[in-house]
């Protein structure tokens, strides 16, 4: 007789508490410990690079609106364009509107490719008030990048949301709150890959102090993450009805450039050295 795989079933709560009708979900908690964490080792490089805490202080802001507001807005515009041309406000505020008025649902829908264009152009903000060197930040900025990226997938995992294609493996994950079929948790497959990647950064830049300003931190940050999101994208349900019959989706052509940028990056830093700030 055959025995049925015995798969995962996950139904959790999007809350992991109330206070006075303000829920704390996984989600967004998964977003802050990325956030604190990053915050934590930015502030330990620094230090370690004797760059003055005044110039640290400021940056937290910046990355975290450039990441919000650019994720956000590169879910609306990359992904529901059709709906959000017609619910501007929708695109900036974390509410809805409903037949009942406005509701919070906080937000929901967060590009990774917004989040780093927004990333981008807040850093080079911050670095034309600092005066400290482009090159040199996103090099410490990646380092740190990966941790946030992964966490940001585990709140991605609670909401049970981006989810991976039917499989018949026995780590298949059934998302009881969408469906009772087991998908690939590419959620997972994601927030691990990141975490390995950020390990890997770190080990890197204890070997490689010197490199940091070449931009060959900044170009393994683009080269692994987008190079693995590119592949696990076979693995995921389309994420828009647009998508449908595509070769390609939509976070995979995002991706290419990314991708290309990276190698570029990191090959021409490997052949330099240079620390300036």
């Amino acid at each position: 007789m055959t025995q049925l795989p015995c798969y995962i079933v996950w139904d959790p709560s999007e809350s992991l508490f109330s206070i006075l009708g303000f829920e704390v979900r996984y989600y967004s908690l998964c977003w802050v410990i990325g956030l604190l964490a990053g915050y934590k080792i930015m502030q330990h490089l620094y230090k370690r690079q004797n760059v003055s805490m005044e110039l640290f202080e400021p940056l937290f802001m910046y990355c975290f609106l450039g990441i919000l507001i650019g994720a956000r807005l590169g879910h609306c515009l990359f992904y529901e364009f059709e709906y959000y041309s017609g619910h501007i406000l929708e695109m900036l505020l974390p509410m809805k509107e409903t037949a009942d008025g406005w509701k919070f649902i906080g937000y929901q829908g967060l590009a990774s490719h917004g989040g780093t264009i927004g990333l981008f152009i807040a850093l080079w903000v911050y670095t034309l008030r600092t005066k400290l060197s482009f090159p040199w930040l996103l090099d410490n900025i990646a380092i740190t990048t990966p941790i946030v990226a992964g966490m940001i997938r585990m709140g991605n995992f609670f909401n049970s949301e981006i989810l991976g294609n039917v499989t018949d493996m026995p780590w298949g994950v059934v998302f009881a709150q969408v469906d009772q079929l087991p998908r690939h948790p590419a959620q997972l497959y994601e927030a691990i890959a990141y975490f390995v990647i950020f390990i890997g950064g770190l080990l890197l830049y204890r070997k490689y102090p010197s490199k940091v300003g070449s931009l060959f931190y900044f170009g393994y940050c683009l080269a692994t993450i987008f190079t693995f999101r590119f592949f696990v994208e076979f693995l995921k349900e389309v994420q828009s009805s647009f998508e449908e019959g595509m070769a390609l989706d939509m976070g995979q052509w995002l991706s290419i450039p990314f991708m290309i940028i990276g190698i570029t990056c990191m090959v021409k830093g490997f052949r330099k050295e240079t620390a300036k700030k």
